[in-house]
């Protein structure tokens, strides 16, 4: 059985995932390998600066304030760049044999179909947002438009077959035991 984890962004999904890696599972994480597609495949780097335009790639390297520039300034400019580089990510996720995968826009990308199962990572919206200032060294207008690019977290919740919460003070290794046995799976 797949299974997939999402959450919006700032929710802790990582962290889980980082706890998941404890007890030997191991998690494809969509974001990096996302990155990972987009640094080194020649194809979505030609279709990316098609796209966006030259200023794209300054020296082969990705020029992440011109991707964010355009990807922030509409939506059509989203799903533009989402077209180019989800279907790349399904692929590699295929390739990759692993049961379990991270990402943040799992419906969104529509890579659910490939996941029998989705657990969320829930957090309150101002600790996602404090956490997303913190990380990124971000201003609070920034992160809440970064949160704002993603589905409200009640509606994946509202889809999800489990739900983890990292409010930090709710205690994420015994939800994650909980899961676990939920899913018939051995700790």
């Amino acid at each position: 059985m797949k299974t997939g984890i999402t959450g919006g962004i700032g929710s802790g999904k990582s962290y889980v995932c980082q706890r998941l890696a404890l007890r030997g599972i191991q998690v494809y994480d969509c974001d990096s390998a996302a990155k990972r597609l987009i640094r080194t495949s020649p194809d979505i780097q030609q279709q990316l600066t098609a796209l966006i335009g030259p200023e794209t790639y300054v020296d082969g390297c990705l020029n992440k304030a011109a991707v964010s520039r355009f990807l922030l300034s509409s939506e059509a400019n989203a799903h533009a760049i989402d077209a180019i580089v989800h279907p790349a990510v399904f692929h590699d996720f295929e390739e990759s044999g692993m049961l379990w995968m991270e990402s943040a826009i799992l419906y969104e990308s529509g890579i659910d179909r490939l996941v029998d199962n989705v657990v969320v990572v829930t957090a309150p919206e101002e600790v996602r947002i404090q956490r997303i200032m913190q990380r990124d060294g971000i201003t609070r207008e920034k992160a809440l438009q970064w949160i704002d690019c993603q589905w409200p977290q009640q509606q994946v919740k509202a889809l999800a077959d489990y739900e983890i919460v990292n409010d930090g003070i709710a205690d994420i290794d015994s939800q994650i035991d909980r899961l676990l046995l939920l899913m018939g799976q051995k700790l």
